[in-house]
């Protein structure tokens, strides 16, 4: 029976690897026939970024079992970190894409050490408190960097907080501008490294849900007792949870703000944490092929409809609500069962 078990995790995996490598491929072809709209085209880097968000958190929330609401401090700390490492390699690195992977990678760091500090205190608590402090914590990083200025000129870096006393001699240059964000950004991200991201993401969480780490997370959120009886260290296992989580959010953030030109924190706020949890809700909790397909629908859905633009709203809430009923619909569920018990049989036979 076991084997039976892994042997439908490693199909559901690779089918979660073969649909995005296809969906890469079939955009590549479109775009590259020219069949890919404009809209479409600027949204291919988002979408890929929010896709990231939502397996990340799946982990906390679907594997872990802990609600966190301030999942995009971590991608805020990943944007501005990163962001700002890519600006200040400008002039040393004139590859762009090597330029983005160390962003990337310096922008995962920060947000795992963000993580590892916010989890000492949060993984303590459950439920309700755990995603209350989340969500203070989110808020905070949020004002930090509203408050936080940061230059950098030939004596090297300059950071102030609450105004700019940076100081900056002759040549400096502000990178961060407190209210005003970063500005002057090159547009580094692109497609083809949001897919590597998703896969390198995927690789990670399958990797560790299917590892011994992983059974015992899913065994600490199942019954925490149960786990604690049997030796499992459960503060161990959560933080490396949490810490991972954050640092994937991190790397989505850099990657994120790196399609732009100029970012400012109030863009990662409470608002962006509960659309990070709606694409884990309507996906299904644990399910990542679900976040997958529920970040990307949910993304592109808003733009679709904006032509209705007194209605779009309304729209969209109403299809949120009606995927939701059909996806927590126990009737519904067991008709899919059948149904595939059904097929099963027809196989045999044949």
């Amino acid at each position: 029976m076991k084997n039976i078990k892994w042997s439908k995790t490693t199909r559901k995996n690779f089918l979660t690897y073969g649909l995005v490598i296809l969906a890469y491929v079939v955009m590549q072809i479109l775009g590259g026939a020219g069949l890919v709209s404009s809209s479409l085209k600027g949204m291919l880097v988002p979408i890929c970024a929010y896709v990231v968000m939502a397996v990340s958190l799946n982990l906390t929330v679907g594997v872990m079992g802990e609600l966190s609401l301030g999942h995009a401090g971590f991608m805020s700390v990943g944007a501005f970190c990163g962001t700002s490492t890519a600006i200040i390699l400008q002039d040393s690195i004139s590859s762009a894409p090597l330029r983005l992977a160390i962003s990337l990678v310096v922008a995962a760091i920060f947000a795992a050490i963000a993580g590892f500090l916010i989890g000492i205190p949060v993984l303590r608590l459950r439920g309700d408190y755990l995603a209350i402090v989340t969500l203070a914590f989110g808020e905070i990083i949020k004002s930090v960097f509203n408050n936080l200025y940061l230059g950098v000129d030939s004596r090297g870096l300059h950071i102030s907080l609450l105004s700019d006393r940076t100081n900056l001699g002759e040549g400096g240059k502000l990178i961060i501008g407190g209210p005003m964000g970063i500005g002057g950004i090159q547009k580094i991200s692109t497609f083809t490294a949001g897919f590597v991201l998703i896969i390198i993401t995927l690789v990670v969480v399958f990797n560790l849900v299917n590892s011994r780490a992983g059974r015992a997370i899913m065994a600490i959120r199942d019954n925490r007792i149960a786990a604690e009886s049997v030796g499992v260290n459960v503060t161990k296992y959560k933080m490396m949870a949490f810490v991972i989580s954050a640092s994937l959010a991190g790397a989505a953030g850099a990657l994120f703000a790196m399609n732009y030109s100029t970012f400012v924190a109030n863009k990662f706020d409470f608002n962006t944490s509960i659309l990070v949890l709606v694409f884990v809700v309507l996906g299904g909790q644990g399910n990542m092929l679900g976040s997958i397909i529920a970040a990307a629908a949910l993304t592109i859905l808003p733009e679709a409809l904006r032509e209705y633009a007194d209605y779009r709203m309304l729209v969209y809430a109403i299809i949120l609500i009606l995927v939701m009923l059909a996806t927590n619909n126990p009737k519904l569920k067991s008709w899919m069962d059948r149904l595939k018990s059904s097929h099963k049989k027809v196989k045999e036979v044949a």
